[in-house]
């Protein structure tokens, strides 16, 4: 197997291992089982509770910077900023579709966001200002984070536009992104998708 492959692989691999369902296991909580049924730390910040969920974040987003970063450095030395999206995207599909949980996984936006702080940073942080600016006004995460992909997918034509292979990835990414909010958007678009208050109450991302 070529290198570019085990890199692919491994990147999958890594993406699959779901941090929200072996957190909420480990305290005696099946989280496929609560809230929305997802196992994203939305979810587990619902459902287990707000250290677990922030937990859970961090691990997920760490799977995909770990994938585009760490990984291309391991297998390829030197790998182009084409070859580490491409292992970020397989993160991302190891975690929204895992082979261990039934291909039943996450939406992808924590470790979506590892993967762009690793190669297109300024496209980062347009998602996150527009991430925090939509969260402060509705306080409706599905809706700041729908918001925050299509950042991405616009702010890659304006900051990487000169690529148009890695504008085009990440256009790709974030269009995947809010695909995997199809539930979401139907509520939203129903005025059925709450958001925090003082204490969260309803579906999540």
């Amino acid at each position: 197997m070529s290198q570019i492959n085990l890199l692919l692989v491994f990147s999958y691999l890594l993406g699959s291992i779901p941090f929200g369902f072996i957190i909420s296991k480990a305290l005696g909580i099946d989280i496929r089982t609560k809230g929305s049924g997802n196992i994203g730390a939305t979810n587990v910040f619902r459902a287990v509770g707000k250290k677990w969920g922030l937990l859970c974040f961090l691990l997920d987003f760490l799977k995909g910077l770990g994938s585009a970063w760490m990984l291309p450095l391991f297998f390829l030395a030197d790998g182009t900023v084409t070859q580490q999206l491409l292992a970020g995207a397989f993160a991302i599909l190891g975690h929204n579709f895992p082979v261990w949980l039934k291909f039943k996984g996450g939406k992808g936006i924590a470790t979506s966001a590892g993967v762009i702080v690793a190669v297109a940073p300024l496209c980062m942080l347009a998602a996150a200002v527009t991430w925090g600016l939509c969260m402060v006004i509705s306080r409706i995460v599905s809706l700041s984070s729908i918001l925050a992909a299509i950042t991405v997918a616009v702010s890659a034509w304006v900051f990487y536009g000169e690529n148009p292979i890695l504008a085009g990835i990440l256009t790709a990414l974030g269009v995947v992104a809010v695909l995997r909010h199809r539930s979401n958007i139907q509520r939203l678009l129903k005025g059925e998708e709450h958001g925090f208050a003082r204490r969260s109450r309803t579906k999540g991302d």
